[in-house]
């Protein structure tokens, strides 16, 4: 039987950066050592992607919990009798520009940002609905040490308001949306976390910073703020750090906020597509 195996089976994209995991049956709890082996995997490869999955909410919950806690999912209503899972729906006569369209890795503005987000897919489009995510862990490694050297002291400052504060774009959004999004003046607070931040588990060292959530640079005026920020930007969605997950319906995808950012790519109006969404809580960033 699947959950009695004595290995995984996970194929690695060439690069290492995103794999495959199969030979698993996620419905049931894992045993001990097939779930280090998963969690070994993870912080090898940063996002998994579980094919074939059929889960109930109520499974999906339970495999949670088996990798950690839940995180705190603010600004965003949860699904009725699922305090911690979000429905991420999108109805195929929307004209609402697609939900995690900007570069970002999950609630980082919070003290302690959430470690891991899973991602279920229910509804798959026929076209378009692609995830891109970015290694800020390679990204970081190939900076120069110089540069490497003056961005280890820094500390960058994180703020939901871009998105979701009182002046953000959920707050002028026109377009119907199905999703219930939570403006909130609470959306406006900064907070700052290293620039560079060390894996709690690897120790390896990674940017964390992105376009949506990161503001700005302490001690750094807006423009040397902006000028620093934008050359990560852009340094980090090169092609050579980037993967692109194609969903297939009844697909698990596990992701570590702390070593990645994400895009949710459109492409799909006239589509229904329907995604079930838990976080796992982190901690604080250093």
């Amino acid at each position: 039987m699947l959950a009695e195996a004595t290995a995984i089976e996970v194929t690695p994209q060439t690069s290492g950066f995103g794999a495959e995991v199969r030979g698993l049956d996620l419905s049931r709890p894992l045993p001990p050592e097939i779930l280090d082996q998963v969690k070994a995997a993870w912080a090898r490869h940063a996002v998994l992607a579980f094919p074939d999955q059929p889960l109930t909410l109520e499974q999906l919950e339970a495999f949670t919990l088996q990798i950690g806690p839940f995180g705190k999912d603010p600004f965003i209503k949860p699904m009725p009798g699922h305090p911690n899972v979000l429905e991420l729906r999108r109805e195929p006569d929307e004209k609402a520009t697609n939900f995690g369209a900007g570069w970002h890795s999950d609630w980082s503005f919070q003290p302690q940002p959430p470690a891991a987000t899973l991602l279920r897919s229910e509804v798959v489009p026929p076209v378009g609905g692609d995830t891109l995510f970015c290694d800020c862990t390679r990204a970081c490694e190939a900076l120069s040490p110089t540069m490497q050297a003056m961005l280890a002291p820094l500390r960058a400052v994180h703020s939901a308001g871009r998105a979701y504060g009182t002046k953000g774009v959920f707050a002028r959004e026109t377009e119907k949306r199905t999703m219930q999004i939570i403006v909130s003046e609470e959306a406006d607070e900064t907070l700052a976390h290293p620039l560079v931040r060390t894996h709690p588990v690897t120790g390896r060292k990674s940017l964390f910073v992105s376009p949506v959530y990161t503001v700005g640079i302490e001690g750094l005026t807006p423009k040397e703020s902006q000028a620093v920020l934008g050359f990560l930007f852009a340094h980090m969605v090169q092609d050579e750090f980037v993967y692109r997950h194609r969903w297939r319906p009844a697909m698990l995808l596990m992701w570590d906020n702390r070593c990645t950012m994400h895009l949710a790519e459109g492409g799909y109006d006239g589509h229904l597509r329907v995604m079930h969404r838990t976080t796992v809580a982190g901690d604080t960033p250093v």
